[in-house]
């Protein structure tokens, strides 16, 4: 865990604002997960900003953009998924881009930039979460290169993190 976090509430202003900016980049709408009041904390790490929403850790934001973590099951069911095949896993989850040799199938349509989950093909587990490189149309497409870059994996600081807070 990092030696060195700041946690603290948003005030209902600035929570609203984080909604809003996740539910426009996500394309989720928020008021479909959470009904009624929504306590937000803050936690500012050296290497990400994480928002606990609820006491859950839910969304996050590196390098100014934000994305749901591992952990926000709600917003999966309402995301674009790529599944890819066992060979590709290990190399996802040690935070490789997905390549479109391991794409196995797309479940639901993005556009270039949209962020989506990568799940496993055994147990449609999902390992990680991913910037698309190109729109579903193109993506389905492309028989080589990178189709998702990755921005937060099983095992990356992030989840460590994550798993560490819950023990606290």
């Amino acid at each position: 865990m990092s030696s060195k976090y700041c946690r603290h509430f948003l005030k209902t202003k600035e929570a609203k604002s984080v909604l809003s900016e996740a539910s426009e980049r996500l394309k989720v709408s928020f008021n479909q997960i959470f009904e009624g009041k929504v306590d937000m904390e803050l936690i500012e790490t050296d290497f990400a900003e994480i928002f606990l929403i609820n006491g859950r850790p839910l969304l996050a934001k590196i390098d100014e953009k934000i994305f749901p973590t591992l952990v926000f099951n709600e917003a999966f069911a309402l995301t674009p998924k790529i599944v890819v095949d066992m060979g590709a896993v290990p190399h996802v989850c040690n935070g490789a881009n997905v390549m479109a040799p391991g794409v196995i199938k797309f479940e639901g349509e993005f556009n270039k930039g949209d962020f989506v989950i990568i799940a496993d093909k055994k147990h449609d587990k999902i390992i990680a979460v991913g910037e698309a490189f190109y729109d579903y149309n193109t993506a389905k497409k492309i028989m080589k290169g990178i189709v998702v870059r990755n921005v937060h994996f099983v095992g990356d600081r992030l989840w460590n993190f994550i798993k560490k807070l819950k023990n606290i």
